[in-house]
């Protein structure tokens, strides 16, 4: 059994996190999310992989190299132009032997749920529920058989989803090869589908542990699921007076100062200075060299690699990139007053706690005040006591 994961996508939902680098290399539980669902296939039992890559391949080719530190096998299948889903399994055809398993790179699976499937029969779909079926493409299902799909509409027929899961023999590409361009442009996998939905062969398997990262927002819900699993780790050096509850892991050579409290899960990268007096509170990931200071406080937050959070600082419910500068005093806002789902962009996140998206090599000067539903481009830069809501491209300079 062979695994291709597509994986050749921008992400331009997930902008500005996306800007440099691709949206399956986004860290969830400070690992890109990608890999978190080989490893799911690889104790699954699969060992043969095609990585499907285009947009920002040399990240993921650096990351994943030849899979042998996996203890896997892994070949690249470039998709020159993103021209859809289609296009993209085509690209993998030539490396393709037999059975195989097709995902999309940017969700989360567990390995008893892809065990269950690959022993399913060729043709088979994964699929699950959602209480807002409208974001996604919906799937009819009478017994085991998907009998149709719908694409995105405003009054889906089912709470059922395509989970972008998929059990293919080979014969798929030749239905492949017969798919035209669609309506938006792109080569769509489910015109490929439907003729084996026509046909009554292609089943419906439920995959309940699915999450969708299609969002900023989702980046959080998976980083707090995967968390859940984690056991506590210490690498570095942890202080007298620092307390820690619950599971935690602190990467190697990071160093946990005097008088800083840490709820689990949570998750350290390697070389930190966290402290003294800092507050992390549970489900945050902190990537590799960063710094958070004194009475700084952090919550249910990813902060990426060679972010410094250096004092004075509230942080919750955010995703934070990479080289990021918190002046002293910044803090991001979390809650409404009203209590109401925070939206951003005018997209309803559904989560009543969400403070904002911070691209990468932002610099805040001091006191400032980020409000909800925040975007930020990578390489703002906001003069001391700005006041910041809405959104913001990058480069941009509030002076």
């Amino acid at each position: 059994m062979q695994c291709v994961v597509l994986a050749a996508g921008e992400g331009k939902r997930m902008r500005p996190l996306t800007a440099r680098r691709p949206k399956v290399m986004l860290p969830v539980a400070n690992r890109p999310m990608m890999e978190h669902l080989v490893l799911a296939a690889r104790d699954a039992g699969i060992t043969e992989f095609v990585l499907v890559v285009g947009y920002g391949e040399r990240e993921v080719r650096s990351h994943f190299g030849d899979g042998s530190r996996f203890g896997i096998h892994i070949s690249y299948a470039p998709q020159r132009q993103q021209m859809g889903t289609a296009d993209a399994l085509r690209s993998a055809q030539d490396l393709v032997t037999g059975p195989f398993l097709a995902m999309n790179g940017d969700m989360i699976l567990t390995s008893a749920d892809i065990a269950r499937m690959i022993q399913t029969p060729a043709p088979c779909m994964g699929t699950s529920t959602t209480d807002h079926p409208g974001d996604f493409g919906v799937v009819i299902v009478e017994n085991d058989r998907v009998i149709a799909l719908e694409e995105k509409s405003k009054q889906p027929k089912s709470g059922t989803i395509n989970a972008g899961a998929y059990l293919f023999t080979p014969d798929i590409f030749e239905l492949l090869a017969q798919v035209s361009i669609s309506s938006r442009g792109e080569l769509e996998l489910t015109d490929a589908l439907n003729v084996l939905i026509d046909g009554h062969r292609l089943r419906a398997i439920p995959l309940p542990t699915w999450m969708d990262i299609g969002y900023p927002w989702d980046l959080i819900d998976a980083n707090a699921a995967l968390l859940t699993n984690i056991s506590s780790v210490n690498q570095g050096t942890v202080e007298e007076g620092v307390y820690l509850s619950g599971q935690v892991v602190i990467g190697k050579d990071t160093v946990i100062r005097s008088g800083t409290y840490i709820e689990g899960p949570c998750i350290i990268g390697s070389n930190c200075r966290i402290g003294p007096h800092a507050y992390i509170r549970g489900s945050t990931s902190i990537g590799d060299e960063c710094h958070i200071g004194h009475c700084t406080e952090l919550k249910n937050s990813i902060i990426m690699a060679g972010t410094k959070i250096p004092h004075f600082n509230y942080i919750g419910d955010s995703v934070i990139g990479s080289g990021c500068n918190f002046g002293a005093g910044t803090k991001i806002a979390n809650l409404r007053h009203d209590h109401a789902p925070v939206r951003v962009g005018g997209k309803d996140t559904r989560h009543t706690k969400f403070g904002a998206v911070v691209g990468d090599n932002v610099r805040f000067g001091i006191n400032c005040s980020v409000n909800v539903g925040t975007v930020i481009g990578s390489h703002a830069n906001f003069a001391p006591n700005s006041y910041i809501e809405g959104s913001f491209c990058e480069n941009s300079a509030i002076r």
